[in-house]
């Protein structure tokens, strides 16, 4: 369980692009999984912890499991914000939860995304690599 001052989130302004809408100008389902993307990127630079980061320790993080759900639609050339939050857990995993907010501040989908770490062997790790767990340290997350 988190508590409440050590939630660690990001907010991203994205613009939708003509390329990811289908022929009525709605943006198609399965590009909702790159604006998560581009949460966690912008999540990563604002709290020191990148792909980059996760690779010079030696490890990467594929995603084992990722939901979605949708309630409103977003159409070409609308602004919308991406909040992602960091879901503290005591297994080696990093789960992050997404919610994408139109112009008007509703909520139009929100979702999860859970990876687990593999060591340059691409061993799966069962318990903190020790770059992740002094992150999780320095950010109030033990």
């Amino acid at each position: 369980m988190q508590s409440k001052e050590n939630i660690l989130s990001c907010t991203e302004e994205v613009r939708v692009r003509f390329n990811e809408t289908d022929p009525l100008g709605i943006v198609w389902h399965g590009h909702y999984i790159v604006y998560f993307e581009d949460g966690r990127e912008a999540f990563g630079r604002q709290h020191g912890l990148t792909y980059l980061d996760i690779q010079q320790a030696g490890y990467v993080t594929p995603i084992v499991k990722s939901t979605c759900e949708h309630f409103l639609p977003l159409k070409y050339g609308e602004t919308f914000n991406i909040v992602t939050t960091f879901v503290n857990s005591t297994a080696a995993k990093l789960i992050y939860r997404y919610e994408i907010f139109n112009a008007d501040n509703k909520l139009v989908c929100s979702g999860e995304t859970v990876q687990v770490f593999l060591d340059a062997d691409n061993n799966l790790c069962l318990y903190n690599p020790e770059f992740f767990q002094a992150w999780k340290d320095t950010m109030g997350l033990s």
